[in-house]
């Protein structure tokens, strides 16, 4: 069993800050790549960063230069440094994990999710 857990959402305004930070815990052997993905009202959930347990990461375009993925491996933690924030930033923002359990291949977990509202 693994949870994973996000905190950190909440309401800015435009050009403010916000972090997220996600938790794993539970039968973790080791995690592999840790992401966030986002849902805004009436659209599909989309990718919106995601490092490798080597550090390497990768942004989708909109959110390039303005958002910051990292993580904590000692702790099984990952974060989304969220700056100069616009409305259509505004989500549910989920964190996911490609977790290893003793035993098994690995498997894609997620948050229950932390909204995020930027107003204008």
């Amino acid at each position: 069993q693994v949870q994973l857990v996000e905190s950190g959402g909440g309401l800015v305004q435009a050009g403010g800050s916000l972090r997220l930070a996600c938790t794993a815990s539970g039968s973790i052997w080791s995690i592999k790549s840790m992401g966030w993905h986002r849902q805004a009202p009436r659209k599909s959930r989309e990718h919106v960063a995601t490092i490798t347990d080597r550090g390497s990461s990768n942004y989708a375009e909109p959110v390039k230069g303005r958002f910051t993925i990292s993580r904590d491996n000692a702790k099984n933690m990952v974060y989304l440094q969220m700056d100069s924030l616009e409305p259509e930033d505004t989500a549910i923002y989920y964190c996911s994990a490609d977790v290893v359990v003793v035993g098994r291949p690995f498997k894609t977990y997620w948050g229950q999710g932390a909204q995020v509202t930027v107003s204008s």
